[in-house]
């Protein structure tokens, strides 16, 4: 007997007793606050008997199945898909479970006298049940996904398609289950059926040997570890020519090869030795197995967070097929007290508007049964579309949940400084513009480059016979120039290091061009550089930014990490700040010694600081050397950049910080103040009660007095280690409102050094080669590849039972 669709199986002839669920396309979306009486009034076991309805034509479109609308209330009826298409419907919606936002905050409505709303507890007591945040009504999963197959009872209808909102009768959810007979039931056994097709009757009429299923799950577990090597390593899966004479095979057919070729026993019954059309290796199961990795890393991460609260990480770029991509990672503090940082998604969005990004951001929490009212910090990189104080995707955050405190990423903010005093001081700007000229001269042609990389070898060999240089390993690699870039952290500080170290190399290329270059003005664009390069003002301003960037480059490096915490980032500013003023104060003799120091090393004239200066354009001016660069270059820029950190810096509300400092374990709880913890929670109203502010009180006093005489917290450098030696002593459970306070900071993002990760990968799984890549195997390549530590974590047994889940299957294990 053909096998055919499971549905088909289960569907019996309609009668007139039983309704046509196909009448409508759409669930109805009511906003009337009706309650329905005929809940309560309707015995369960006894069907009704409505009048029997036309059924309409059934849709021949396919649906996207991984595009499927997340709110109940937006879903179509399953009679409306294509007939062929209808289980694989059912069977994601299943897959993906019911729609259960727990962190949601439910709106209450009256109801009789009082103001009832939904109890977020009945999740727990029906895995059946489904809430729409867009009409404020239960339905019911099981119902929906085979009630068109099933008939219809008594109060289900209101569960399918009008929606439950009379929060005040819970007992309309259990008159809704019934009996074990009850059509709800059935419907339930129709969905265990599906997703276990071992106990249906196309199962039965197609029994398979020990040997068969011994052999399948033998070509499925190579294919599952294949993956996981792929997929950690960022490499391309299909091949130009799958079939088995091909030479282009790809690398995931490759992969089982080896596979295979190091375990001899599964050679037999593997690749070309298998049956057509059961080898477990064409496209759609590559990528199958690869959602199947992705949904398990990703639900992982959301069942660790759990009800509980994290911060918010957002930015948004381009892929190499021009497609505006989002990624969005989540900040939370796990079970253990560690803070983390995940990846989640990357979502394709249309435009960058900031509705579309927070609707957007909406969607995936959603599909991942997590809430907006969740997020206790957002952070981005500044743009406009993203902080924007009206319409921006802060501000609308914020207009639905008021807790979620903005961030600017400390390390966009450290880089705009950079970039903002580049474009106010006329001299730095112009050394900037110098340095991207000759990057684009010597390294125009590989000719010039190779000029380059002789002359340092000779240099450094020379070094080396004088006794200058040491000689080891990882020592005098070859280095090139670096290019300077506004967005890319830390580029600056690069360039300058590559500047110092190839500067007499840079001069002689730069002489080469003069003499050889191919076109007047490339030679006349040499001799400028050259003549700039050889001056004082060249020279003191390399080592002034050399000085300066040295300073922040530390503090960008820390703000990179994914466990950093926000006091400790506002405390590296305020170091960082503290620095460049100690610099500011008795810097300028060091500098200038180390450029006297450079410019004889490099046989050059030493310029006498009581002569005046002496411009580019051969004018002498009434100020002496020492005042040009002491007071109008080195005083200047140094404020400049104090200046510009205390004002990027001062975005998040110093009264906050001010009040989590008070957590800082630092100098044994130097800085431990009650009353501003106090009015931290007061910050945090959802979080803090009356009762429990007032409990909080009395707790931080013993707290206070516990950690501060314990050996144990001596040394902490942050509270990201306070909240991990917490959990650890079991101290946590202890001090349940001071953990959770705790917690409340330390998912404060500090910058979006994760999310840039992200799109580094996105790189490399989507290149020229490989720019059609879909969307959604996309998202799922870039979270298995970006969560290499949750990848290898996940089960191959849970991979497989996915698998086999997500489609009929010949075999099944």
């Amino acid at each position: 007997m053909k096998q055919g669709n499971i549905g088909s199986f289960f569907k019996r002839p309609q009668t007139s007793n039983e309704p046509s669920f196909e009448g409508s396309s759409k669930r109805p979306c009511s906003n009337s606050n009706q309650s329905i009486p005929s809940v309560s009034n309707v015995n369960p076991q006894t069907p009704q008997n409505p009048q029997p309805t036309t059924t309409p034509t059934h849709s021949t479109t396919n649906a996207d199945l991984n595009d499927l609308p997340q709110d109940p209330a937006d879903r179509p009826r399953i009679s409306t898909y294509n007939p062929n298409q209808r289980d694989e419907v059912r069977r994601a919606y299943l897959l993906k479970g019911p729609c259960q936002p727990k962190g949601h905050t439910f709106p209450s409505k009256l109801i009789g006298s009082k103001h009832r709303r939904f109890v977020v507890g009945w999740f727990d007591h029906f895995d059946w049940l489904e809430y729409s945040k867009k009409e404020d009504k239960a339905y019911c999963l099981n119902c929906y996904v085979f009630g068109d197959m099933v008939g219809q009872q008594g109060g289900r209808d209101a569960f399918v398609t009008e929606g439950f909102n009379s929060w005040s009768k819970k007992e309309a959810l259990r008159i809704h289950v019934g009996n074990v007979g009850s059509l709800h039931n059935k419907a339930r056994q129709k969905c265990e059926f599906l997703l276990k097709e071992k106990q249906s009757i196309s199962f039965a009429l197609n029994k398979q040997t020990e040997l068969e299923l011994n052999n399948y799950k033998i070509r499925l577990l190579a294919s599952v570890k294949a993956c996981i090597y792929l997929l950690k390593n960022a490499l391309p899966f299909r091949g130009h020519d799958e079939s088995s004479d091909s030479i282009s095979r790809g690398l995931f057919i490759d992969t089982i090869s080896l596979i295979r070729d190091e375990n001899k026993s599964i050679f037999d019954v593997t690749l070309e030795n298998a049956p057509q059309n059961n080898q477990v290796t064409c496209p759609r199961t590559q990528k199958q197995l690869v959602e199947c990795f992705s949904k398990e890393i990703t639900s992982s991460i959301c069942n660790e967070i759990g009800d509980d609260v994290f911060g918010l990480l957002v930015d948004e770029s381009s892929d190499v097929s021009l497609k505006e991509q989002m990624a969005i990672v989540l900040r939370y503090v796990d079970s253990l007290g560690i803070v983390k940082e995940r990846f989640i998604a990357v979502v394709h969005v249309k435009d960058t508007s900031s509705l579309t990004l927070k609707n957007a951001i909406d969607d995936v929490l959603t599909s991942h049964k997590l809430s907006i009212t969740q997020i206790r910090g957002q952070g981005y990189d500044g743009a406009s579309n993203m902080r924007g104080a009206f319409n921006g995707l802060k501000a609308l955050i914020l207009q639905e949940n008021e807790l979620a405190h903005y961030v600017h990423c400390f390390a966009h903010q450290l880089q705009l400084v950079i970039v903002a005093v580049a474009k106010k001081h006329e001299g730095v700007k112009d050394f900037f513009e110098q340095i991207a000229l000759v990057v684009n001269v010597v390294c125009a042609s590989c000719k010039r480059k190779d000029i380059l990389r002789e002359k340092a070898r000779e240099s450094v060999q020379k070094a080396i016979g004088k006794g200058e240089l040491e000689t080891g390993r990882g020592l005098n690699q070859e280095s090139s120039l670096a290019r300077a870039g506004d967005t890319r952290w830390g580029s600056h500080l690069k360039t300058i290091i590559s500047l110092m170290k190839l500067y007499p190399e840079i001069l002689e290329v730069l002489a080469y061009v003069e003499e050889e270059g191919s076109t007047l003005a490339n030679r006349n664009q040499a001799a400028g550089i050259l003549s700039y390069f050889k001056s004082l003002d060249f020279i003191f301003y390399l080592h002034l930014m050399f000085e300066v960037f040295s300073l922040t480059g530390i503090l960008s490096k820390h703000l990179q990490r994914k466990d950093q915490d926000i006091l400790e980032a506002a405390s590296l500013v305020r170091a960082t700040m503290d620095a460049l003023k100690a610099l500011r104060d008795t810097g300028f003799d060091n500098i200038l010694s180390k450029v006297f120091s450079f410019r004889r090393k490099h046989d050059m004239d030493i310029v006498d600081m009581t002569d005046n200066y002496v411009t580019s354009r051969n004018r002498r001016t009434k100020f002496t050397n020492q005042y040009h660069y002491e007071v109008e270059i080195f005083n200047t820029v140094v404020d400049m950049q104090v200046i510009e950190i205390g004002d990027r810096f001062s975005e998040l509300s110093t009264q906050l910080l001010e009040y989590m400092g008070a957590l800082s374990p630092c100098n044994s709880f130097a800085r431990f103040d009650k009353t501003k913890l106090l009015k931290l929670s007061e910050l945090y109203k959802d979080d803090f009660d009356d009762s429990e502010r007032g409990d909080l009180e009395g707790e931080l006093e013993i707290y206070y007095h516990a950690v501060h005489k314990d050996d144990r917290f001596i040394g902490l450098k942050g509270i990201a280690d306070l909240s991990r030696l917490l959990v650890e002593l079991g101290k946590h459970r202890s001090y349940p409102l001071v953990y959770r306070l705790l917690k409340l900071v330390l998912v404060l993002p500090v910058a979006t050094a994760t999310v840039e990760r992200c799109f580094s990968a996105m790189k490399l799984i989507k290149t020229d080669l490989r720019n059609k890549m879909g969307d959604d195997f996309m998202n799922d390549a870039l979270v298995c590849n970006v969560e290499k530590e949750a990848l290898l974590k996940v089960k191959l047994e849970d991979v497989m039972e996915r698998f086999q889940k997500m489609s009929t299957r010949k075999f099944h294990i």
